[in-house]
């Protein structure tokens, strides 16, 4: 079904700039790409009895219609949005002044100004803003979702009840996307290359960087210059400790000046090119001269993501995984980490595979074209240090295909 375009009041900019090509930018089949992520939405939708969602989420908005603007902004303010029907058009709620920025994008069908309601935008007008955006989701349910029930990922309490009030229902949109993005196309897997790679050059700054003296925040901010000069976007965390700070894990840089002979681990959690994320673990010492400890915890840390990295392979449950996964002794139990697995595309992505003891996902399956990733960290509850290692993989017919390449550690 084709619907005409509509941009009011723009003004097309000049286009005599030069740009640089970006890595495996001509790999890329963006129209491809774009066509199957809106039809996953879709198709999910339809699996679920719905007929249309509205999307708050900046990641989720990237998915479907692959436009972005401010997108950190956009995480915390409800001042950009789309519409997405089943059988109906696309429709971008954009950013005041912005419809522009999406022009190019032809599986978008209308582009309008956003409505928004939050305070910090509208002050006391908030809730005559709250009824105008009311209004127009009762415009789009006459038409498109004749149900009276929508999808919407991200809301605040007052736009619930008022919906609620009009007799439209709301229900998660949050597992509908991500069960849509779970599996990749070939074009995604371009793109995850592509961002890996930018993540992997910064890694390798970082290696050679790394000296006594150079504070955590000096060596952090390596990874962030070289995935913006590649195009990259943002990184969803500044995780990187050494020495002491190691252990616990999850402490973030800090102005600490690192000593020679202390360990250094951090996590990339980068959305690089393309938005798509490369969350990568890696550990160093400063001087690269291991104590018999650090090649202790070291060691440990590949055992544990080799031994999960083989047992997975399409077909095999969540659950059958949690049983036969391996086994973390009980002085480092109490320091484990978040998650065994998780899924990876643009962010972090369903599903999150905990250890036994904490819950998670048991009911689903790995299956093929899975992007996800196998972590550890090893850091024995009381000790001075830790080390914190995760691959990126892809799961392919029989197993597991890496996806990270840059070396661990030869201790």
């Amino acid at each position: 079904m084709k619907f005409k375009r509509k941009i009011a009041n723009l003004i097309q900019p000049k286009k005599n700039f030069i740009t640089k090509k970006r890595l495996r930018e001509d790999e890329i089949d963006f129209e491809r790409l774009r066509s199957y992520r809106l039809d996953r939405v879709r198709k999910e939708l339809e699996k679920n009895n719905l007929e249309a969602c509205i999307l708050f989420d900046p990641v989720n908005v990237r998915y479907a219609l692959d436009s972005l603007n401010m997108s950190v902004y956009n995480m915390h303010n409800l001042t950009r949005y789309c519409f997405i029907p089943v059988y109906g058009p696309t429709i971008l709620y954009e950013y005041f002044n912005c419809e522009i920025l999406s022009d190019h994008l032809n599986l978008i069908d209308e582009i309008r100004p956003a409505i928004t309601w939050d305070y910090f935008s509208n002050g006391d007008q908030a809730s005559n803003q709250l009824d105008k955006w009311i209004k127009e989701v009762k415009d789009l349910s006459s038409s498109y979702f004749k149900s009276k029930k929508i999808a919407i990922d991200v809301l605040n309490g007052p736009a619930v009840s008022s919906l609620n009030k009009e007799g439209i229902e709301v229900v998660d949109a949050k597992s509908i996307l991500e069960k849509a993005r779970v599996i990749k196309s070939s074009d995604e897997l371009i793109c995850m290359k592509a961002a890996i790679e930018v993540a992997e050059i910064g890694i390798t700054k970082m290696r050679d960087e790394l000296k006594a003296g150079i504070t955590e925040d000096e060596l952090w901010s390596i990874l962030h210059k070289t995935n913006i000069s590649y195009g990259g976007e943002w990184i969803e965390c500044r995780i990187l400790s050494s020495g002491e700070r190691t252990n616990p894990w999850m402490q973030e840089s800090s102005n600490k000046i690192i000593q020679d002979g202390e360990i250094v681990s951090f996590d990339t959690d980068m959305v690089g090119p393309y938005g798509y994320c490369a969350d990568i673990s890696r550990t160093f010492v400063c001087g690269n001269k291991f104590s018999n400890e650090q090649k202790k915890l070291y060691s440990m840390a590949v055992e544990q993501i080799n031994y999960n990295a083989r047992l997975i392979k399409p077909g095999l449950s969540f659950q059958e995984f949690t049983d036969k996964s391996w086994i973390l002794p009980k002085d480092y139990y109490g320091n484990r980490y978040s998650v065994m697995v998780h899924g990876i595309g643009l962010c972090d992505e369903w599903p999150a595979i905990r250890y036994p003891t904490d819950g998670g996902e048991r009911s689903g399956f790995f299956e093929k074209n899975m992007t996800i990733t196998v972590e550890s960290y090893i850091g024995k509850v009381g000790d001075k240090e830790g080390v914190k290692l995760e691959q990126q993989y892809l799961v392919g017919q029989n197993g597991l295909e890496l996806m990270s390449h840059h070396p661990l550690e030869d201790i």
